[in-house]
């Protein structure tokens, strides 16, 4: 079992930033691959951005290419998403996974591992 803490949420004016973390703790394995996923009120959780353990590769959803950054200390078990320029419609409930087959994939149904989320609301 592994285990995944989020921190780093909030509330945000539009145009504003936040740093989110996420801590590993428990069994972890060099080729995992890290998502961060977010769902809001009524809609389905959607992945935003992802980044293998050990080569660095990363991937992110159209909607947030340019204003967010996806990284990792592998000394700390921790992924972190740098957010910026943060719009109103990117006010959701912030979830980090974990595929442990190693693959950066945007369906939720394939990561094996949930954090159990942290809040980002962005308003005025």
């Amino acid at each position: 079992q592994v285990q995944l803490v989020e921190s780093g949420g909030g509330l945000v004016q539009p145009g504003g930033s936040l740093r989110l973390s996420c801590a590993a703790s428990g069994r972890t394995f060099w080729n995992y691959a890290q998502g961060w996923f977010r769902q809001a009120p009524g809609k389905e959780r959607e992945f935003v951005a992802g980044i293998r353990w050990s080569g660095g590769t990363t991937a992110y959803t159209d909607s947030v290419k340019g204003r967010f950054t996806i990284s990792r200390d592998n000394t700390k078990n921790t992924v972190y998403l740098q957010m910026n320029s943060l719009k109103p419609e990117d006010t959701a409930v912030y979830y980090c996974a974990i595929n442990r087959e190693g693959g950066i994939l945007s369906s939720a149904s394939r990561y094996d591992y949930w954090g159990q989320g942290t809040q980002v609301t962005v308003s005025s």
